[in-house]
């Protein structure tokens, strides 16, 4: 047996009560994750697992299939952007997030031959945007801080894999992307960094880790267990940059020169802190405004901060 999974038996022999550890026997967990490079953490879960338990991560292309997948127990756990998350649960879907996943990854990208230079440029203009995503509300926010809405340009559905191609092609004069994206498009001469709109009072709130309702108050060691496997992959891939662009070449093949400028851009984290939960209540009152949704979730419920916060005490 290695080190790294003695080590991790010893620290979760609390977690497990005797019965529980039975039941995780031959356990395999199905965990949702985005073809983005800051959702590579869950693609390291296999080397932080338990005895006995074994890891299947299944990439989505948008946050709201990783939001859907959820809900409908596709997979066990997932990591997608707070936005999907925040839709799920202000209709009532058994959403709850019991950890972060990443801050940063998102960018407002121009052609570097065009003229916009700065966000205000892009009035009258094409821009990419994913309806429904983290990015929207962003661009949104900043907008409205800069004396404009989303009127004032014209949004064209782009899925994120594909706005550096349309931008490439002239379809679109700008998109609001997440990495590796904005890096693609650097490296390749084709756009420019107008700006990382973390300005607004979402700071740089991105992705969440979130499960089941019904997981979480039927199988809490899962969580706790799980949680402490997100930490860890999380802690390792944010201290081995190298490790994590090269897990995203294998198995999410991107190009590494690209990832290279845009991993510098990714905030990996795992725990939900006071200033992670302000933001995002923050940034559901900004949907409700927009009206992308008609009530506020239940973050009584919404947010389950218990896994994290034991885990933290557990790592202190």
């Amino acid at each position: 047996m290695s080190l790294v999974r003695r080590q991790l038996l010893a620290a979760t022999a609390g977690v497990f009560a005797a019965p529980a550890l039975v039941a995780a026997q031959g356990t395999r967990v199905r965990m949702g994750a985005l073809r983005l490079i800051h959702s590579i953490t869950p693609f390291f879960y296999e080397r932080f697992m338990p005895e006995g338990m074994t890891v299947e991560v299944i990439p989505f292309e948008s946050p709201t299939e990783g939001k859907n997948a959820v809900v409908t127990r596709s997979v066990d756990f997932g990591a997608f952007g707070v936005a999907a998350g925040i839709l799920g649960a202000a209709a009532r879907e058994p959403v709850v997030v019991i950890g972060s996943c990443c801050d940063k990854g998102m960018a407002i990208v121009a052609r570097k031959d065009g003229p916009v230079n700065t966000l205000t440029d892009v009035r009258g203009r094409r821009v990419g945007i994913w309806p429904g995503s983290t990015q929207e509300v962003f661009i949104r926010e900043r907008l409205r801080m800069e004396g404009m809405n989303i009127r004032d340009i014209q949004s064209i559905r782009v899925s994120f894999s594909e706005m550096h191609a349309a931008l490439a092609r002239g379809d679109i004069d700008a998109y609001v992307g997440a990495e590796p994206g904005p890096g693609i498009s650097v490296t390749s001469g084709i756009g420019k960094i107008v700006e990382f709109p973390y300005s607004t009072a979402m700071g740089t709130l991105n992705m969440i880790f979130a499960a089941h309702h019904e997981t979480t108050q039927r199988n809490p060691q899962l969580c706790a267990a799980m949680m402490r496997v997100h930490r860890r992959a999380s802690e390792y891939a944010s201290l081995n940059r190298a490790a994590a662009i090269e897990m995203a070449v294998q198995r999410l093949g991107m190009n590494r020169g690209a990832l290279e400028v845009s991993i510098e851009n990714v905030e990996l984290n795992w725990r939900m802190t006071p200033a992670m939960i302000e933001r995002s209540r923050t940034y559901a009152q900004h949907m409700q405004e927009l009206q992308q949704i008609r009530q506020q979730p239940d973050f009584n419920v919404f947010f389950n901060t218990r896994f994290s916060d034991d885990e933290a005490r557990t790592a202190a």
